[in-house]
């Protein structure tokens, strides 16, 4: 029986020639070879710690080669790894560690001496340092092991990840990813996005999170394309990189960045064949702009911490379009289902919960049987928390029903005077208005109403926005309940790492109101 550790299955797409380069930075280069006998010091120096299996490798570095090296020796190794966001503090670490209990702990020597007293505290017996300068105490105690190492053998159902969601509402909870699911979620899109040898990705996302570390970098190794690795969005870099690529992978605020310089222009696309979208909604108006510009229509997909990817707009032109406002079809092996409050499916063109199952969907939280068994339905479908629908309308376009609409978040529905109001709708409304940049609906606590719907707007630059006739350009588009109570003009949305608006900040900016 072959060996399902993810490492291996990931190893099985590296080129035959490993001389090859496998991954580049502004500075350096590693090679195929590089890459399997970094990943075998780092799994030695982690075998050598005698740790029970199963144990947690919990990390906290910028991004750098050698942080995508220890993710890829953790599972070799026959470890769990747990990615943590770099802008976490000390109470936040504190949580997670607690929670968790690894027996590893990386970080970034200047934040020794914080996470040490975080790690004793969780009884981790082993901290370790890693810098994005090649620098640290992990590299000191791998540099001299043993470049050869035999990936330890795991089968699909063994833990692989787990995943910290960003906790918005009440603790974070640890989604538990096994080698069988990130396996098949690789090999799914591996295939649907047609990933080819001769590939070369962009990669700027963060790697603690679902869209830099698996979906790009597991998309990359499996198929043995070259990967030009940047720490972040740069807009210089990313215009110097662009020709030399064909895959880039990015929130809507890169693709927003790019259209903002003028350097960016069809023949920095020459060689390109897919810009992909994800971690966040993009508005239509990118969408438009983008393909105007570059001649490339944005893919956008969809999916979660706890099940990776979900769906895609197709790659493929023969299968269909991509559409703006939509997040396409789901994946092959993927049921999706939307069904109203009682779990009955809905016609298209009809809003309720997003409901999926598949082999990419993990097993459940860490440590929280209660909330897994609150999270998934008695015929086994997860609850994605997401309100959608099957076809309808989106940017002015008829939407094939077998096309799915992200309409938001369940937490973020609001009920004002019994009715329900979908932000997305509104959102969507105000962000053709002319002079809008975007918009964040949210719903405030209300003496009459239980909860008043707010509308909060950024300008484009230059524009002046008049927030009473904004309200009155939407009394006559929607129902009067639907329409904003208030109009609140800012600079910009408070945003996490990855892009998304956190409405929750927003509704403790304005709950007074």
């Amino acid at each position: 029986m072959s060996n399902a550790n993810l490492y291996a299955v990931l190893q099985g797409g590296f080129p035959k020639d490993r001389s090859k380069v496998a991954l580049e930075t502004p500075d350096l280069q590693y090679t195929w070879d590089d890459i399997d006998r970094a990943t075998a010091c780092m799994a030695n120096l982690l075998a050598s710690l005698d740790l029970p299996a199963g144990s947690r490798v919990a990390v906290q570095v910028e991004k750098s080669p050698e942080a995508l090296l220890l993710y890829l020796a953790t599972l070799r190794a026959g470890l769990v790894y747990l990615p943590l966001n770099t802008a976490y503090r000390e109470s936040e670490i504190e949580y997670f560690l607690g929670n968790a209990e690894p027996a590893v702990v990386v970080c970034a020597s200047k934040n020794l001496e914080w996470v040490r007293r975080a790690a004793d505290k969780a009884g981790c017996a082993h901290v370790f340092t890693l810098d994005e300068d090649r620098s640290g105490s992990l590299l000191d105690a791998a540099g001299g092991l043993s470049q050869t190492f035999k990936t330890v053998p795991r089968k699909p159902d063994d833990l692989a990840a787990i995943l910290y969601t960003s906790g918005t509402t009440g603790r974070s909870k640890g989604a538990m990813l096994s080698h069988g699911n990130l396996a098949a979620n690789a090999r799914v899109l591996n295939d649907y996005w047609g990933w080819r040898k001769d590939d070369v990705l962009l990669h700027m996302l963060p790697i603690f999170h679902v869209h830099g570390l698996f979906v790009a970098s597991h998309g990359a190794l499996l198929a043995g394309a070259k990967m030009i690795w940047l720490p972040k969005l740069d807009a210089d870099l990313a215009l110097r990189y662009l020709p030399q690529s064909t895959v880039m992978m990015g929130v809507p605020t890169y693709y927003v960045r790019l259209l903002s310089d003028p350097r960016f222009d069809r023949g920095v696309c020459a060689r390109m064949r897919l810009f992909i979208s994800g971690s966040a909604p993009l508005l239509a108006e990118t969408f438009s702009d983008f393909q105007k510009r570059s001649g490339h229509a944005i893919l956008e997909r969809y999916g979660m911490s706890e099940t990776v990817m979900l769906t895609s707009n197709p790659y493929d032109p023969k299968l269909g379009e991509r559409l703006a406002g939509t997040v396409g079809r789901a994946l092959p092996g993927v049921q999706v289902r939307v069904v109203d409050d009682a779990g009955i499916a809905l016609a298209p063109g009809e809003i309720g919960n997003v409901q999926v199952r598949g082999p990419n969907v993990f097993s459940g939280y860490w440590r929280m049987p209660e909330k897994t068994r609150e999270e998934f339905t008695d015929d086994g479908w997860f609850k994605t928390g997401d309100v959608g629908r099957w076809g309808g309308e989106s940017a002015g376009r008829d939407v094939p029903a077998d096309y799915l609409s992200i309409v938001g978040r369940s937490k973020d529905l609001i009920i004002s005077g019994g009715y329900n109001v979908y932000p997305k709708e509104i959102e969507t409304l105000i962000d053709d208005m002319p002079g809008v940049a975007e918009s964040a609906v949210i719903g405030v606590p209300h003496a009459d109403f239980g909860e008043a719907v707010v509308a909060v707007v950024v300008p484009k630059e230059g524009a002046a926005l008049d927030a009473a006739a904004m309200q009155a350009e939407l009394k006559a588009r929607i129902a009067n309940f639907k329409v904003p109570k208030r109009v609140h003009i800012i600079d910009q949305l408070p945003r996490n790492t990855m892009g998304k608006v956190q409405k929750n900040v927003l509704r403790e900016t304005y709950q007074a109101l």
